[in-house]
């Protein structure tokens, strides 16, 4: 019962993050931001994401959309959803609930999150149109996609 309840509480957190990120964030140029709340992110610019990564302390940015919005679930070993399709300019965000580490990282290297830890999230901004495929470096077999439309 108190896991389930660290759940739902952790899943509500990130989602009022989320919104909250949405309503009073605006920026002047387009930049692919990455944050992973464990460890800083790479800061050399996102090639295909367009822009520079940026480490947070903070709970992630995005807003969720009715289809499912663009909140990712890492449990069992997997993505969930394994695809996600999403807006220009949107942030996606990924929350680790299994108990090891996985990561995010981009196959054509644009983004990585490096090691995320249980409970933690990252997030990547993206910028450009694109089909952004990823896996887990740590479990290869883990993989997943992002369409920018």
């Amino acid at each position: 019962m108190h896991r389930s309840f660290q759940a739902g509480f952790l899943a509500t957190l990130v989602a009022l993050s989320l919104v909250l990120a949405a309503c009073g964030s605006s920026s002047a140029s387009p930049a692919a931001t990455a944050a992973a709340t464990t460890a800083p992110a790479a800061s050399a610019p996102a090639a295909s994401a367009v822009g520079s990564s940026t480490p947070s302390s903070s709970a992630p940015a995005a807003s969720l959309g009715a289809g499912g919005g663009n909140a990712v679930t890492i449990a069992n070993f997997s993505f969930g959803p394994s695809t996600v399709e999403v807006p220009v300019g949107t942030t996606v965000t990924w929350t680790n609930t299994d108990s090891t580490n996985h990561t995010v990282t981009a196959d054509d290297g644009s983004f990585d999150s490096k090691a995320i830890s249980s409970s933690q999230t990252f997030t990547q901004t993206f910028s450009t149109a694109g089909t952004f495929k990823y896996h887990c470096s740590i479990h290869p077999t883990m993989t997943g996609t992002v369409t920018v439309k």
